[in-house]
């Protein structure tokens, strides 16, 4: 296993990757580049529907009072994501500074000046409309659950959130590497979102255990399900279940609920996959001591799903890299993991994903490694969404275009609907099952 690492190594491995403004000033310049583009693409490529060039030009103004406002207005998550989000594929990557081959607006790191400062001094930036007497509960305290918690609380209704976790948050707090938000902010965060009034969190209590969705039938006016997904995909390959093979979603969530310097990883470390949290997982697996980390990717660097910027920041903490090979089998020795096998692979026509599919040409090669980290993907929860009479396709909750299932008066969105896109995807999703929700109760929206 990998050697010790100082506090203080540790602490500098994982320090904030995107550090934010250090003076009000940087903030102005950076947001006085901004033209204010009349239909402005990078609004038009938000999920959310920021209007990014308004919250911009209030910051260039000194009214970050009001650009907050603005930010939080279309994503109560606002700040989460300006540290989460993909921007380079999103708002930045539709800025047309990119069109002239100059480095596009700062959005998100705006984006964080203004929400951060809100959160921080805990301005009161909405009012909530007197009770009305209505009770829908919502379950998950993710981005989904806490955004619809939230759209409802403004116009009176009372919620409740069912949590099977500790703390709220969901993806941000629990699945997202340590160096892009910390524990803390995410509390921060949910105590800033709840603070509306009207919202309360019951946590330690999880569907299917602890709460059930006919009896939230029964005792609320409507439910909202936003439990996400979280079952780790299997590779299904002999040697699975050696140990020293582990899944990214549990090996993210103890780095994030405990010290780094309980964390074990090992000295050869293979990571399965090449998305989001197999970045994540690698990286941090780097930035805790290990002395190898190299990535396994059944296709070519073209048809990864992760984002350029995110691979070039594996490239930079050292990560090495197998394209086209696919794990086939994991040897161990007197117990211990000793090889992964892997097969050459090619490609082949496209598939349902409309990337060409990977092709198994027969050839293997071998990978000493001590650890293996899958993060092939993630799964929803088949059999809890199933248990629930809920109606699904493969776990994925079925919605109509109102956001309700199946089943009269609940409604579901974010990851448990669609199997899994970004946290600014979930917070959108949360808004519309609020709308959905509202029209139901026959409530103004």
């Amino acid at each position: 296993m990998s050697e010790y690492l100082s506090a203080e190594e540790l602490k500098q491995h994982f320090s904030d990757i995107h550090p934010p403004f250090e003076h009000a000033e940087g903030a102005i310049l950076e947001a006085n580049r901004c033209i204010n583009c009349y239909d402005a693409p990078c609004t038009k490529s938000c999920p959310t529907s920021i209007d990014v060039p308004l919250f911009i030009k209030q910051i260039s103004s000194g009214n970050i009072k009001g650009s907050a406002r603005t930010i939080f207005s279309s994503n109560i998550m606002g700040g989460g994501c300006s540290k989460v989000c993909p921007v380079e594929k999103l708002c930045e990557g539709a800025c047309v500074y990119n069109l002239r081959e100059e480095e596009p607006i700062s959005i998100a790191k705006l984006q964080r000046y203004s929400t951060e400062k809100a959160i921080h001094e805990k301005w009161s930036l909405f009012e909530r409309k007197p009770s009305n007497g209505k009770k829908v509960a919502v379950v998950g305290a993710g981005p989904a659950g806490l955004a619809c918690a939230h759209a409802l609380s403004l116009e009176g209704i009372d919620v409740t959130v069912f949590e099977k976790e500790g703390k709220g948050g969901g993806l941000m707090t629990y699945g997202v590497a340590a160096y892009k938000v910390t524990p803390e902010s995410c509390q921060d965060e949910v105590d800033y979102i709840t603070s509306i009034g009207g919202i309360d969190i019951q946590y330690n209590k999880e569907l299917g255990k602890d709460v059930t969705l006919a009896g939230l039938q029964k005792e609320f006016d409507a439910v909202f399900v936003g439990i996400g997904v979280g079952v780790a995909r299997e590779l299904n390959i002999p040697g699975e279940n050696l140990k020293g093979v582990v899944d990214a979603i549990s090996f993210i969530y103890d780095l994030r609920t405990n010290d780094y310097s309980k964390i074990t990883v090992g000295d050869k470390v293979a990571v399965i996959g090449m998305g989001m949290t197999a970045i994540d997982a690698a990286t941090q697996s780097k930035r805790l001591g290990a002395k190898e980390v190299t990535m396994i990717y059944r296709r070519t660097e073209q048809e990864k799903p992760c984002t350029d910027v995110e691979l070039d920041l594996a490239k930079l903490d050292g990560c090495l890299f197998e394209w086209l090979a696919s794990p086939k089998e994991i040897i161990g020795e007197n117990g211990k993991l000793k090889k992964l096998v892997c097969s050459k692979m090619k490609l082949g026509e496209p598939d349902s994903s409309g990337r060409r599919a990977p092709v198994d040409t027969g050839e293997i090669f071998t990978i000493e490694v001590d650890m293996i980290i899958k993060a092939a993907g993630q799964i929803p929860f088949e059999e809890l969404v199933s248990g629930s009479a809920l109606q699904n396709k493969g776990g994925k909750i079925s919605i109509n275009t109102s956001g309700e299932t199946n089943l009269k008066g609940v409604f579901a969105g974010g990851d448990a609907v669609n199997g899994g896109k970004e946290v600014v995807d979930a917070v959108q999703a949360g808004k519309d099952g609020a709308k959905g929700i509202l029209q139901y109760l026959k409530l103004s929206y």
